[in-house]
């Protein structure tokens, strides 16, 4: 004989939230209205609610009471609903018979100069949530094992950390990248900002360690093709792009013995197609066979297919090797990982859109980051800074700071790109450095030095001679004789005009999302912000997560920031997800549609609409019927919406309880 359902026995909870509630809303009032609410039993408030003697009064009322659900009117239920959930299971409830009500981020703080009217909606709030608690039944979360291996999408600085790390806490790990070679942008670097020792001497024993680290499979010149599954069970189709060399192993395994590429570079001595080095910015000839960067990992050569002409000098300069096949082709393979770390990284903003600052129309106009590859020392020349017109020292250097970031003309991006200033105050200091009695000239907005020992970098500088003029850049143009140019700006500490004539101009340009992830971040189900970078699943308490369970993010992928704190980002994100790999399985919230397959018509007219591929039809009992995978459901709802026969419905959110929820709201109010 079934069970007869209880009479609804509601706890109400107010929270105060120190004044950030009770500063808007009279507590008091509202809990005593909550009192008079039909299935109310117990109604309480507290000055922290989230506070251990705050969820103790949830605890025991509970027990006291005998309630068969809890609404808290507190924050959002973003930020503390596990919290509840918890205290409502202490009390011996299932959790899931908890309900929130929003009275701080939906009414204090957007009526904070309307008490009666913060107040008054405070009460609409809470009756809504307490209809709804009236309607909910107890869930339980199902578990999913987890496959023991992770992916890193992006082999940078970040990436390679999140990798090591989660290597080094045994599982197995695919890092992949879309170039030949791991390393990223730092791999560009000349030096790190505030200390100033050598971006390669960080970076490359960093680079070797995953190149022959035993449990990470290491794929270069390869691209995420397809993502299938859920967390736990990622399955996850990678493109290997023809490379048109053999690797030791590959060459082993057609049975060519002591064959492969060694990196000796015959090939490329022979090579008779010259292009332009994407690494090197354009600056520095490449062949169709190449190395990015002299210290590459792995050290194999590739085959660059859109500019080799066949000729098949290689092939022969190789010889035994027998490492070039010019006939490579692409390969897809498909690998089962737990979780997923993404670390994709950033491009530069084309910031030839500016077109007042003259890049790309005259020659000495330069980008930060082709002044770090002229001024390297394995750069196109050398370390030598030299002005691209004529191949002469610059004595004289304007640095334009913020040029493309924040900026909100339309043209470029409003945020703060977080390290221009301070690479620019590198620059700064690299110019006096290598080039006696040069002077350079730093014009900036703010300068915003915020990381440790960054404002001490700012004071160091100064100190060593650079000119600090603060005013935004309205123009540069050209000397055609002299090639010099002219930077147009406001001194805006001195209030008046400036026109300077330097030998060099460069950009710190704005940085943004990279080109092309939009794809990558689709598949794997993650938003992004309005101005492109991955949202995070909460950007104080879960800043690594997404809300794709299984999938993290580290680096710049999720917003502007420098080398320490993608660093720290990549080791949280590691940690995140190996948590759910070292235990074996992960439970999953019971927030997932439903079928009643006695109403189902087999239509399929949702499968295509859920947005998480959740959804498929299924033989069952000789009809078609629709069947919901679980893990991948985000119970969002589209399906039970659009359902024409009314067979789909969403636990937690039935339309009982949300008809429930509309009445209370229209039909209940208080006058």
């Amino acid at each position: 004989m079934a069970e007869e359902k209880k009479q609804p026995r509601i706890g109400v909870f107010v929270c105060h939230c120190g004044t950030n509630i009770a500063g808007s809303i009279d507590v008091k009032a509202v809990q005593e209205y909550a009192r008079t609410l039909p299935g109310v039993i117990v109604a309480d408030d507290y000055q922290y609610m989230c506070s251990t003697p705050g969820q103790t009064k949830i605890d025991n009322a509970i027990k006291e009471n005998d309630l068969t659900g809890v609404v808290v009117a507190a924050c959002s239920p973003r930020l503390h609903e596990p919290t509840f959930r918890t205290a409502t299971k202490e009390g011996g409830l299932n959790p899931f018979r908890f309900e929130m009500a929003n009275i701080r981020e939906q009414d204090a703080w957007v009526h904070m100069h309307d008490n009666a009217g913060a107040t008054a909606k405070a009460k609409d709030a809470i009756r809504i949530a307490v209809a709804k608690a009236a309607l909910l039944e107890d869930l339980y979360p199902k578990s999913v094992p987890v496959e023991h291996a992770a992916m890193v999408v992006g082999a940078g600085v970040g990436g390679i950390q999140a990798a090591l790390d989660l290597a080094n806490a045994g599982i197995k790990t695919y890092l992949i990248d879309k170039l030949p070679t791991v390393g990223g942008r730092m791999s560009q670097l000349d030096k790190t900002f505030p200390t100033l020792d050598c971006s390669q001497c960080i970076l490359t024993p960093k680079m070797v360690d995953v190149g022959r680290h035993p449990n990470i499979d290491l794929r270069t010149y390869t691209e995420v093709e397809a993502v299938e599954g859920y967390i736990g069970n990622f399955d996850i189709t990678l493109r290997k792009k023809a490379r048109g060399v053999l690797t030791p192993t590959e060459a082993t395994e057609k049975g060519i013995v002591g064959g492969g590429c060694n990196g000796c570079g015959d090939c490329d001595a022979v090579c008779p197609v010259i292009k332009p080095n994407p690494f090197e910015l354009g600056m520095k000839p490449r062949k169709a066979i190449y190395i990015y960067h002299p210290q590459v990992t792995p050290l194999i050569y590739t085959v660059d297919f859109d500019s080799c002409i066949k000729c098949g000098l290689c092939v022969e300069a190789c010889g035994e090797k027998k490492a070039i096949d010019l006939d490579m082709a692409d390969a897809f393979e498909t690998v089962k990982v737990g979780t997923v770390i993404l670390a994709t990284g950033y491009d530069i903003f084309p910031i030839e859109k500016k077109r007042e600052w003259g890049y790309k129309q005259f020659d000495n106009v330069i980008t930060s980051l082709e002044f770090e590859r002229l001024i390297c020392a394995s750069g196109p020349t050398g370390g030598h800074l030299i002005r691209p017109s004529d191949g002469q020292t610059p004595k004289k250097v304007a640095f334009v700071l913020c040029a493309g970031s924040r900026d909100n003309t339309g043209v470029g991006k409003p945020y703060c790109s977080r390290f221009c200033c301070m690479y620019s105050l590198k620059h700064a200091h690299q110019m006096m450095e290598k080039i006696p009695g040069c002077q350079p000239y730093i014009f900036y907005m703010d300068i915003r030095s915020f990381g440790k020992q960054y404002e001490e970098f700012y004071y160091r500088i100064q100190d060593e001679g650079a000119k600090f003029i603060r005013g935004r850049v309205a123009n540069i143009l050209e000397d055609a004789k002299t090639k010099d140019l002219h930077v147009y700006a406001e001194d805006t500490l001195l209030g008046q005009p400036v026109d300077l004539t330097v030998d060099l101009v460069v950009l710190a340009a704005a940085i943004e999302p990279t080109q092309g992830i939009d794809p990558v971040r689709k598949m794997f189900g993650v938003s992004c912000s309005q101005d492109g970078w991955m949202l995070e699943a909460h950007p104080k308490l879960n800043p690594c997560g997404t809300t794709t369970a299984g999938v993290f993010l580290a680096g710049v992928c999720q917003g502007p920031k420098d080398i320490p704190d993608t660093v720290a980002q990549a080791e949280g994100a590691a940690s995140a997800a190996s948590i759910p790999i070292h235990m074996g399985k992960v439970e999953l919230e019971p927030y997932f549609a439903q079928c009643i397959e006695e109403k189902c018509a087999g239509c399929g007219m949702c499968v295509n609409l859920c947005p998480y591929s959740a959804l498929a039809l299924v033989e069952k009992d000789g009809k078609q019927v629709m069947q919901v995978t679980e893990a991948k459901c985000k119970g969002c709802g589209t399906c039970g919406g659009f359902c024409p026969g009314g067979a789909i419905y969403m636990q937690h959110f039935t339309t009982p309880q949300i008809v429930a929820q509309i009445d209370a709201f229209l039909l209940g109010g208080e006058e």
